[in-house]
């Protein structure tokens, strides 16, 4: 029989081992909001409020921890599971999460990511339109959320952003309020009016149509004061949602409707689940296609304005794409960041490096711009009802801004996993599953070409208050920034602007995140403006690949303190 070991030798073994392991170390327990300047910076621009950012370092802190970050590993490696029928064989169409799924709910509605900016509204006189306020501020919690674990965030924003379209019929609006702002989360599977809080999910995705929602086959009958609606969805997320908003054909053209799970007597809503999706990314959360059976509907304003209803959840959803893939970015830049600082290669640590410095660098500008602009947007949406130019300004650039940040998330994401290596690549690592997280925003409530077409279409539609954007945001970028705005207009009104659709979407997104930033610190600026809008920018085919930065150390120590 061996001796027993001195707990004391074993433990300077071990600490001897872990040191000569050349292993870095967990980026865990931490301060999300104290380590993240460009953030700070942009909240304070955006106004919040000195005891909000306090509130923010808190959430900082719950979502950098350990345990935090182990709820989001569990919730991923156990999927939802549907349970179509019960073991008798009755209808059941009931999706079983993982614990982990529910705490962190738990913790993302108790911090209001799903309501926050309609807490005031949730008081407002009887019939007033709902007024959001505070979206910079949730827009940062939700950017750190995004950071830790994304899949749970789908039904959140969905709750948050149905308020816009419930706003077209106000009795339900009424009814349904003061439970959506609701702080408790209540996962179980019982009638909406039994709880203090609920989540919303919305439905329009058929197979035949996809983005094409006028194409939508699902038909809404009336029966008194209410609707039965009947035929399929190919794509309905987070099915475990209190109720749906859901597009249909009613005798009055496509129209918007709510579908809760219950019937008004309790009963079991006509809603059968056919599967859920087998998806790359998003594992923790559950896509399903849906058939409806006669399913009860209320209907959401007007018959035959079904996407017009739609449009203003739909534009709060798009903002959330954009912030949640900043927050992806920004989950990826640390971890390499982390990384190099304590990863040594060749007598030296990768940070001491010049070219990994290159590499990070340039991440980190693109990181700082993704952050800059996605706050930007959201403070935008609270100035809107007072301010026509905060309005237009929220509504050209919130596609542009979707396009740009989503669409950089899962390249600079590789480039992270690049980065740190085989360890990258390992699912036991975090930034595996951010990388495959991080195309569902680009895909989701609008691909590229949808959100190209869509800054076509809100430039065609108001000309004047385009330009006036675009006079404004190259003013406030400089000289790179004015050159920019004037290419824009030009694009827009050539011949071929639809074929030019993403070139103008792209700059105009790059246009809004350097006036941004010029409001914020000069040398980020103008390191933005070089490597952005250079003459060699269109040769850059990968990070670092314009060469060395005159601002890389700033960067570097802005995006992750030492």
């Amino acid at each position: 029989m061996r001796p027993p070991v001195d707990p004391r030798f074993q433990s300077a073994h071990h600490s001897a081992m872990e040191a000569s392991s050349n292993q870095p170390p967990p980026l865990e327990d931490v301060d999300l909001f104290a380590i993240d300047l460009p953030l700070r910076e942009a909240v304070g621009r955006a106004g919040v409020s000195a005891a909000d950012q306090g509130g923010l370092a808190a959430f900082g802190r719950e979502w950098g921890a350990a345990e935090t970050a182990a709820e989001a590993r569990r919730a991923n490696e156990h999927p939802p599971q549907l349970h179509a029928l019960d073991p008798r064989g009755e209808r059941l169409d009931v999706v079983e999460y993982h614990p982990a799924y529910h705490a962190l709910m738990a913790r993302s509605m108790a911090a209001g990511l799903h309501a926050s900016s309609w807490d005031e509204a949730a008081v407002a006189p009887m019939g007033a339109a709902p007024r959001a306020s505070g979206q910079a501020l949730r827009a940062a919690r939700f950017y750190m959320a995004a950071q830790v674990e994304s899949g749970h965030l789908c039904p959140l924003t969905m709750t948050h952003a149905s308020v816009a379209a419930l706003a077209a019929a106000p009795d339900a609006l009424s009814r349904w309020l003061p439970r959506i702002v609701g702080r408790d989360y209540d996962g179980a599977f019982r009638p909406w009016w039994e709880k203090t809080a609920v989540t919303l999910g919305m439905g329009m995705t058929e197979r035949q149509g996809g983005t094409d929602v006028r194409a939508n086959t699902t038909a809404a009958t009336p029966a008194g004061d209410h609707y039965r609606i009947s035929g399929q969805k190919w794509f309905m997320s987070a099915p475990m949602c209190d109720a749906f908003l859901v597009l249909a054909q009613a005798p009055g053209g496509l129209t918007c409707f709510l579908v809760p799970r219950f019937e008004p007597d309790g009963r079991r809503n006509g809603l059968r689940f056919q599967r859920l999706k087998n998806k790359l990314g998003n594992r923790s959360n559950a896509s399903s296609e849906v058939v409806f059976e006669m399913a009860h509907g209320e209907k959401i304003g007007e018959e035959g304005r079904g996407v017009a209803t739609i449009l203003g959840m739909v534009q709060l959803t798009r903002l959330d794409c954009a912030i949640s893939s900043a927050g992806l970015m920004r989950t990826g830049l640390a971890h390499a960041v982390h990384h190099a600082r304590h990863r040594r290669a060749f007598g030296r640590r990768l940070i001491e490096q010049p070219l990994m410095r290159t590499v990070l660098a340039d991440m980190a500008l693109e990181v700082e711009a993704a952050t800059a602009l996605a706050v930007r947007l959201a403070a935008a949406f609270d100035a809107a009802p007072d301010d026509p130019h905060e309005a237009a300004l929220a509504r050209i650039c919130t596609p542009a801004a979707k396009y740009l940040i989503c669409k950089q998330a899962p390249h600079l994401l590789y480039e992270a996993m690049e980065c740190l290596g085989g360890n990258g690549y390992v699912e036991d690592f975090p930034l595996a599953r951010a990388y495959q997280e991080a195309p569902v925003n680009a895909i989701w409530e609008g691909s590229g070409n949808v959100m190209a077409l869509d800054v076509l279409r809100a430039a065609a539609r108001d000309p004047a208050a385009t330009a006036a954007v675009l006079d404004r945001l190259g003013e406030a970028a400089g000289e790179p920034g004015r050159r920019a705005a004037d290419a824009i207009q030009s694009a827009l009104r050539s011949p071929d602007a639809e074929a030019r659709g993403r070139e103008i979407t792209e700059g105009l997104g790059r246009l809004a995140a350097l006036a941004t930033l010029a409001a914020g610190d000069a040398r980020v600026a103008d390191a933005y403006a070089a490597r952005r809008f250079g003459d060699g920018r269109g040769a850059q085919t990968s990070w670092g690949g314009a060469g060395p930065s005159a601002q890389a150390d700033r960067l570097i120590e802005r995006a992750l303190p030492e």
